[in-house]
């Protein structure tokens, strides 16, 4: 997801020269042409991702429209205060990028697992929060962000499911989901790069004669309700699947709709990181198997939701 933000990134700085990216002392591979490019647009702040988040705000305050970016925990949960008192306070034009969301650097542990941004940055005042499903979306939220005024959080995975639309003139539009795919016995809503395995678990389904809808929740916050509620109405049941803990993630905000609206559907499954911490360290696949969030998980967990 990274290389297709940079890249759509880049032809938006080509035409916008206000907006500027800042680095906390990483993606170096990945920026080199942007930092040839557009060297004026670019500042690498060095291991401080606090002091990132106030020169962002500085930055943004004087007109320009920044972007933060550093794997998923760092730009968020260690620059808490700052996006909450600086950035979302001042409704400034700070765009928080954070790479590796879930287990995207599972190798490298706790510290890198990226499992309660999702909640966290969602309850903040003042933030839009988008999660990406895929390469296309990734394209068009960066795009959608910089068109956006206020302060956003763009978490971006690793792993990418196939969100291609089917109309080519499709846009990427904060707060409305898309349906991926069609369905009539249940509904899988889904958020972030884990797209991939909800659409192999909803082959499984299909090849028993399960019919999945699977829609993608890319934008958590302002959060699409109409698209939830007639997915209710339509298939009665509802499983949310997200590559972080069930608590106060894309599970909670879907669970907040229905009961804002009195609707209950038949059954409701959030599938996710349950408590505690992911501790195990290993590569994104091996961690989703060992939390039950791989394809066959998923399948098992709705089959037998289904079927009980």
């Amino acid at each position: 997801m990274r290389d297709h933000f940079i890249k759509r990134l880049s032809e938006l700085v080509e035409n916008n020269p206000d907006i500027i990216l800042i680095t906390g002392d990483l993606g170096f591979g990945v920026f080199d042409n942007f930092r040839k490019a557009f060297p004026k647009n670019f500042i690498n702040i060095g291991v401080a991702e606090q002091n990132m988040t106030g020169v962002a705000t500085g930055l943004a305050l004087e007109g320009k429209i920044v972007f933060t970016y550093s794997i998923a925990n760092f730009p968020t949960l260690r620059c808490l205060e700052q996006i909450r008192n600086d950035a979302c306070y001042h409704n400034a034009d700070v765009k928080v990028v954070s790479i590796g969301g879930g287990f995207s650097y599972g190798a490298l542990g706790i510290s890198h697992h990226a499992t309660e941004d999702l909640s966290i940055m969602r309850s903040l005042p003042e933030i839009k929060v988008i999660s990406p499903c895929g390469y296309w979306e990734t394209t068009g939220a960066t795009e959608a962000v910089v068109n956006s005024p206020g302060t956003c959080y763009l978490r971006l995975d690793k792993s990418a499911g196939d969100d291609r639309p089917v109309d080519k003139n499709e846009k990427f539009i904060i707060g409305k989901a898309r349906i991926l795919k069609n369905g009539f016995d249940c509904t899988i809503i889904v958020t972030g790069g884990i797209l991939e395995e909800v659409i192999n678990s909803s082959a499984f389904l299909m090849s028993e004669g399960i019919s999945s809808r699977i829609v993608s929740m890319h934008t958590l916050k302002p959060i699409d309700e109409q698209v939830i509620l007639k997915a209710v109405e339509e298939t009665h049941i509802i499983i949310t699947v997200e590559e972080h803990t069930v608590f106060g993630g894309l599970g909670s905000a879907v669970s907040e709709v229905l009961m804002k609206y009195n609707y209950y559907p038949k059954k409701f499954l959030s599938i996710g990181l349950k408590e505690g911490f992911s501790s195990i360290v290993g590569s994104q696949k091996y961690l989703r198997k060992q939390y039950n969030m791989d394809a066959q998980s998923i399948y098992n967990q709705i089959k037998s939701l289904l079927v009980n």
